[in-house]
């Protein structure tokens, strides 16, 4: 019988790269949910009625229009349609409103990542000391 093998933890570099890379698929994500593509001045984004060209831009220009609960709604359905067993980083990514692309940058979620490894302080032992 075979046991499981653990997970090697990411480097924060490996989680960084993995983690901008599915932000820009999310992003994207979102600019179709929300087909941003109808009002897209890329003629290209219109013919493939999908969101083609730079998903930053677009998805930052449209996210203060779109109410939230429909914000909400599209990542709940992402979330819904997620593995169970995705990555880390993708999963922190998919996560994400798409207010939180801005507010939040790389580096902060790779902090955030690496911060839940960190050792906690042992604490001090009690007892009555001679003094």
């Amino acid at each position: 019988m075979r046991t499981p093998s653990r997970r090697r933890r990411l480097t924060g570099r490996e989680f960084a790269v993995r983690f901008k890379a599915e932000k820009a698929r999310q992003q994207r994500r979102y600019c179709d949910a929300f087909r941003l593509w109808r009002t897209c001045a890329n003629k290209r984004c219109q013919r493939e009625r999908a969101c083609c060209g730079d998903q930053n831009d677009c998805l930052k220009r449209a996210f203060g229009a779109v109410p939230h609960r429909t914000q909400w709604q599209a990542r709940q359905d992402i979330i819904e349609t997620t593995p169970k067993n995705i990555g880390a980083p993708e999963r922190e990514a998919r996560l994400c409103m798409p207010r939180d692309f801005y507010a939040e940058t790389t580096a902060q979620a790779v902090a955030a990542y690496l911060a839940r490894f960190k050792p906690k302080p042992k604490a001090l032992p009690r007892g009555g000391g001679s003094g």
